[in-house]
């Protein structure tokens, strides 16, 4: 059939080629272009009896590269010193990450695959052409975790409750924070914390881990939060936990006249930034192991702050600015151009002078490939050291399944 249409169809007007491939879609029913590529493969066969079916070349794969082998391998090491971001986050910071490598050194033109053509090439990559190269190496999923809040009912009624959809502070300082159990698969039994702060305007994060959630360790790292935080900071919003809702939180709040807030029960969307940085910065970078010894606390107290570094001054993220409406009516969330907390924060006009330098001069400070380096270090010893473990509770958590009667089972 394709045969006998494959003459009309060459010889066919741009208008009847159309008509062509209705008939042969509507008698087949393969898409159109699959269709067009059948018809034009067999112009290039022989005369006599044509085969059953034409093998069709995929085109995305056949045609060559549009940048360079070089530009591409350059383009995984930026990706792995950036942490792996996506696409359109790698694309629109592509500048600043070369930047900063080549002031490290990591990245020095005319040395090994790094040039003039390849950087250029790698400012011209669009966030669907990263995306599309760098498919075959992305990491693949890790252990899942479990839930650890604690409901607290002291004093939470008497504690502001804030909701989803509430007005957006309109200057930094306002924080919402979070528990994260580094539990593996079982809550029994003692293991480390990380608490994990997010600023709502300009998605500054701190996040520190402590040995569990008795209030001495909380109160502690609250204390060093304020005490790093390069901004003043202005209000708290926590959840249900009780390690949050009880009177010495309260109290430290009071002290500092720091607005004090709560998300409702089981409503995680009141919380939605932080629970996206739970996962974002937490579970991805300390994965889900079970962490309960010293040795790997001390490890995750090490990990934080490079990993904070690398979020807060190298990676840029986008926020809602509004709603619109598609083609068909339908509601549709609209983002801003995404920049890196550090430049949200200089955009807000809250620090004085002396605190812009004191930022400059850290974030020129930073080397993100001894950075990259030093963030893997720690990871391979994290995993060295819980990885085993995790995975035997894991085992041991699996339900048995009973023995069914008349069953013999032999001993392995």
């Amino acid at each position: 059939m394709t045969r006998k249409y494959a003459q009309a169809y060459a010889a066919a007007s741009k208008s009847d080629k159309g008509q062509i491939l209705d008939q042969v879609v509507e008698v087949t029913g393969w898409n159109r272009d699959h269709a067009r590529q059948q018809l034009t493969a067999r112009l290039g066969e022989p005369p006599g009896r044509a085969s059953m079916t034409v093998a069709v070349v995929d085109r995305r794969h056949a045609k060559p590269f549009k940048y360079s082998y070089d530009a591409r391998k350059v383009l995984q090491t930026v990706w792995a010193t950036s942490g792996g971001l996506c696409g359109k986050y790698l694309a629109v910071s592509m500048e600043g990450w070369l930047d900063e490598m080549e002031a490290e050194g990591s990245l020095v033109l005319g040395v090994g695959r790094y040039n003039a053509e390849v950087r250029g090439e790698l400012l011209a990559m669009s966030a669907a052409t990263i995306d599309r190269y760098l498919a075959p190496v992305r990491d693949t999923a890790t252990l899942r975790g479990i839930a650890a809040t604690t409901p607290g009912t002291l004093l939470r009624n008497s504690i502001t409750v804030r909701k989803a959809g509430d007005e957006v502070e309109a200057e930094p300082g306002f924080f919402e924070v979070d528990t994260v159990a580094h539990c593996g698969p079982t809550l029994k039994g003692e293991f480390a914390r990380t608490v994990n702060f997010t600023d709502m305007v300009t998605g500054w994060v701190f996040t520190r881990a402590i040995r569990n959630n008795a209030a001495v360790h909380v109160l502690g790292v609250f204390d060093t939060f304020i005490g790093q935080i390069p901004f003043a900071v202005t209000g708290i919003d926590c959840d249900n936990g009780s390690e949050f809702i009880n009177h010495d939180l309260v109290g430290w709040a009071g002290q500092r006249h720091v607005f004090f807030t709560r998300s409702r029960p089981y409503k995680k969307n009141d919380q939605a930034t932080i629970e996206s940085k739970n996962n974002h910065l937490v579970r991805r970078y300390g994965f889900h192991h079970r962490y309960d010894t010293p040795a790997e606390l001390e490890l995750l107290n090490q990990l934080w702050p490079l990993v904070c570094d690398r979020l807060n001054y190298l990676t840029p993220t986008k926020k809602p600015s509004g709603w619109s409406t598609d083609t068909v009516g339908r509601r549709k969330r609209l983002y801003d151009t995404p920049r890196t907390p550090y430049q949200r924060l200089l955009d807000a006009r809250v620090l004085s002078p002396a605190q812009q330098d004191e930022l400059a001069a850290h974030k020129a400070s930073l080397q993100p490939a001894a950075m990259a380096r030093e963030i893997t270090r720690i990871q391979n010893e994290l995993t060295r050291l819980a990885a085993t473990k995790t995975r035997l509770l894991e085992q041991q958590a699996r339900p048995k399944l009973p023995n069914p009667a008349g069953i013999r089972r032999h001993a392995s």
